[in-house]
């Protein structure tokens, strides 16, 4: 090892390979500094929220676009076509994830996090101009494969920060993406069709009177451009290490976990012993996998139930629903997302620290099933009554959504060191994005069937749908006990 390629910097029995390594750099940076990285945290939060923006802020106009393209033959029909438009965007993820997540532990975190960011502002705008089912699904299915954000955004926010604060990190994670899936929809419900809703601004014959659904998704993507420039401040976290040989240099890639310190006297097969699980297949890591499945069941939930709420809340009361406009949807999404926040930013890390990842993941399940078991009597009313309640309905169904999300986050990065990070979070959002395209998928068909089925004795109506969702919600919570979900290894936590 020269010193001209690689400066020791001492630090009782920790030292620094390089430093020109950006790796590095974060974990001297994080042992000189005991507080939380707030600046980098908020470039976290605005990438993860642009990742999250497009998810679901068609739901609340999906209903008037099918609707428009003129492919449902009878009313019923539209939530079956709603549905593939809302699975292609996790189709598209789930089959490049994984790639991206190796990209990402290769190349590094932020190249795969700008190319994310522009991909949203194309193929988001591309979904507003949409004149087909087909286009609509195209778009959709483009978007999911080449945003690969989420996965090394996961890792990125465990990496930068101590570990004492990786609560916080991962509550930033869960938070901006929560906060996205709800502002998103609420962005949707109030600019889609702006030349019905606001004539006096835009007109029929304008661009966004011809194209009804495109202002929503156009600020979504500017939004998305400017978190590209904010990329260009982002510091890198993982680890390039340059190493000399007989005076000449040889470049190699060398990823070590972000906090594990390296003894002077150390060896690799000293750092092996240390990070056992440094070589370790990941599928072949139950502590990872075993959190991950349970993650997947959970997001198949939060995905069915996104789609079948908008859905349900602009259905005719005949069939059940609220007949909301999409405006009213995107107001009970808004007063949801503030809630959202304050809760994640202010209470959630005190929560986690008092209860424990695992624990607040089975809490949040247990009160989501008799909250979702009400939303069909709260339809029946109506006033200001309904308004509060479907607020307040909202608000909580949100809140315990992103708490599960974040316990699992949590479990999930403390089960691998850094160098499997990117790929553990991309293998992640493969089974996740999985379920998801599902989600959509079965909650558009299970609403359009339960619309067909209102004077059933048994499970009349929406009854129905918040029943099949509470059934998933409980298999989620079963799967948080032993011996199906396993706690990750303290010793790796330490080394990563």
């Amino acid at each position: 090892m020269s010193e001209n390629s690689e400066v020791l910097l001492k630090q009782g029995e920790r030292f620094y390979h390089d430093e020109n390594c950006p790796g590095c750099k974060i974990d001297k940076l994080k042992d000189s500094n005991h507080g939380l990285p707030f600046k980098h945290l908020f470039y976290v939060f605005l990438i993860v929220l642009s990742a999250a923006l497009p998810i679901s802020a068609l739901f609340p106009f999906l209903y008037f676009m099918i609707r428009d393209f003129h492919i449902a033959k009878r009313e019923e029909d539209i939530g079956y076509y709603a549905g593939y438009v809302g699975s292609a965007f996790m189709l598209g993820r789930a089959l490049t994830s994984v790639l991206w997540g190796v990209i990402a532990d290769r190349y590094g975190r932020r190249p795969v996090i700008m190319f994310g960011t522009i991909a949203v502002a194309i193929f988001n705008t591309l979904f507003g101009l949409s004149t087909s089912f087909w286009m609509a699904v195209s778009m959709r299915f483009l978007l999911g494969s080449f945003c690969g954000l989420l996965g090394p955004m996961r890792a990125y926010a465990s990496e930068i920060c101590r570990k004492e604060y990786q609560s916080v990190g991962m509550s930033i994670i869960s938070t901006s993406w929560g906060i996205g899936l709800v502002i998103g929809p609420s962005l949707g419900g109030f600019l889609a069709q702006p030349a019905e809703k606001y004539p006096n601004i835009f007109s029929k014959e304008s661009l966004f009177g011809r194209f009804p659904y495109l202002l929503p998704c156009l600020l979504i993507s500017i939004f998305a451009l400017g978190t590209t420039v904010v990329c260009f401040w982002i510091p890198e976290t993982l680890h390039f290490h340059t190493r000399s040989d007989e005076g000449s240099e040889d470049s190699c890639n060398v990823t070590v976990p972000s906090t594990c310190g390296v003894d002077m006297k150390g060896s690799s097969q000293q750092y092996e012993e240390k990070c056992p699980n440094s070589q370790q297949s990941l599928l072949k890591n139950w502590p990872l996998m075993s959190s991950i499945i349970v993650y997947c069941v959970f997001q198949l939930h939060d995905m069915a139930y996104t789609e079948i709420f908008s859905l349900w809340a602009v259905s005719p009361r005949k069939n059940g629903g609220l007949s909301y406009s999409s405006t009213e949807v995107g107001e009970v999404l808004a007063i949801s997302g503030l809630g959202l926040l304050l809760f994640q930013l202010l209470l959630y890390p005190l929560v986690e620290r008092t209860f424990g990842p695992v624990m607040v993941s089975r809490i949040g399940a247990v009160l989501t099933i008799p909250l979702l078991s009400s939303y069909p009597f709260i339809a029946m009313l109506s006033g200001l009554t309904l308004t509060l309640l479907i607020n307040c309905a909202s608000l909580l169904k949100n809140v315990l959504s992103v708490t599960i999300t974040t316990g699992l986050f949590l479990l999930q990065n403390r089960a691998v060191a850094q160098n499997k990070r990117g790929a553990a979070n991309g293998i992640s959002m493969t089974a996740m994005s999985l379920s998801k395209a599902f989600g959509p998928a079965g909650g558009g068909s299970l609403f359009s069937w339960a619309q067909t089925r209102q004077n059933e004795k048994f499970l009349p109506g929406d009854q129905l749908v918040f029943f099949v969702l509470n059934i998933i919600e409980a298999v989620g919570l079963l799967m948080t006990f032993r011996p199906f979900l396993a706690l990750p290894d303290d010793n790796i936590q330490q080394l990563s």
